[in-house]
């Protein structure tokens, strides 16, 4: 390697150790509990995606429970942590969604629980976002919120779709059965 060759790889190789180093490590928002009782559903789309519309549940209930607490003294800060969380297991339940399509793993009953769950979270977010209305400490969290909106309008939205797609495949069978 020339100087400059070996230089520029030092200063890469400096650059993205200093970057790995100062960077927070992502806590779960799941408990080993939880990912326990995901790993042992991992072939069975139903079980699955209902444990994660109750994890999902979980977190949202644990945002009105930030909201409303007295011993937390900085509500706004913890309702941004617990919509952080809500939206990461929302995320990985519609991960799981999109997995599940794509085996062609007939899921119909799940996506149902899971578009009134969709109507049910949507709800609860918008009470919470016209609660926040003209509050000052509303504005730490509601970007995450706003976030959190969207990813479930989004979701929402391609849950309704793949139903109604996975119910013309179950018409023609192609739909792979889950195993009991």
């Amino acid at each position: 390697m020339t100087g400059i060759s070996q230089r520029f790889a030092w200063c890469a190789l400096s650059l993205l150790l200093c970057c790995s180093s100062s960077a927070e490590p992502r806590r779960d928002p799941l408990s080993q509990l939880e990912i326990d009782q995901l790993r042992d559903t991992a072939q069975a789309p139903d079980e699955r995606l209902k444990l994660y519309v109750k994890f999902v549940r979980i977190r949202l209930d644990a945002i009105d429970q930030a909201r409303t607490d007295p011993k937390v003294t900085d509500h706004a800060g913890e309702i941004h942590v617990r919509l952080q969380d809500f939206l990461a297991v929302y995320d990985e339940l519609s991960d799981n969604v999109d997995m599940f399509a794509d085996r062609r793993d007939d899921s119909r009953k799940s996506l149902k629980v899971i578009i009134e769950a969709d109507t049910e979270f949507q709800a609860k977010l918008r009470a919470l976002k016209d609660s926040a209305e003209g509050k000052t400490e509303a504005s730490e969290y509601q970007f995450a919120l706003t976030d959190a909106i969207e990813a479930l309008d989004t979701g929402a939205t391609d849950h309704r779709t793949l139903l109604t797609e996975q119910e013309d495949l179950a018409k023609r069978k192609k739909l792979v059965k889950a195993v009991p």
